[in-house]
């Protein structure tokens, strides 16, 4: 299946293989779901919004599995699982992340970004979350006390999509400053020049074997 999310606030389900939709639209946000995200083993699809929550979805009834979640950032502009799908991360307007139990209890906040923060991604062990800022720059936290580690600077303009390499030695970055760029996490330095587009980027991804960026 395939979830997406509208500008009309509401989540529609796809089958993927006969290309229809599934069953009616997840109704509750009352703005735009601006991010999606699967629970790792499918069970759950989290979404954030820009009317400022986070809300669970049972994809097999389309109800949702907890209250809403009123997380503070104004726009949510991420929300992402943990590995093991026991809480999740989310991110937006008021330049603060945060870690949520799927009960909604506030866990953790991570503080230290000066402008909004648009990209999450965590560690395969769930002992890290990188994320991505409109202050031009990447950051490493600890997931379980919220401690900046590292900070990851060479964009000129907001960073708006993060991602690890499979085997989690380099994160690539996009950014409005029309580059895309590669670190070296065990130096925490830039990997050659930048890769550069013709307008800004906004996503970035890579597959599970490493070669590609897309």
């Amino acid at each position: 299946m395939v979830v997406s999310g509208s500008a009309d606030g509401r989540l529609r389900l796809w089958n993927v293989k006969e290309g229809g939709v599934v069953g009616d639209p997840l109704e509750g946000h009352s703005a735009a779901a601006k991010c999606l995200n699967w629970s790792p083993n499918t069970r759950e699809i989290a979404s954030g919004s820009q009317d400022g929550t986070v809300r669970q979805w049972d994809p097999n009834t389309g109800r949702q599995i907890a209250p809403p979640i009123e997380t503070g950032h104004g726009w949510v502009h991420a929300v992402k699982h943990s590995p093991r799908g026991d809480k999740f991360a989310s991110c937006g307007g008021d330049n603060v992340i945060r870690v949520w139990s799927k009960d909604g209890k506030l866990l953790v906040e991570m503080k230290g970004h000066a402008n909004s923060v648009y990209s999450l991604c965590w560690s395969k062990d769930g002992a890290y979350i990188f994320s991505g800022s409109g202050d031009m720059t990447i950051r490493k936290w600890q997931s379980t006390d919220g401690k900046e580690l590292v900070v990851l600077r060479g964009h000129t303009n907001s960073v708006r999509s993060i991602c690890l390499s499979p085997d989690e030695r380099h994160l690539v970055s996009a950014s409005s400053d029309y580059s895309v760029r590669i670190w070296d996490l065990k130096t925490n330095q830039q990997v050659g020049d930048p890769l550069l587009h013709d307008d800004q980027l906004l996503a970035i991804a890579i597959p599970s074997d490493g070669r590609y960026i897309a």
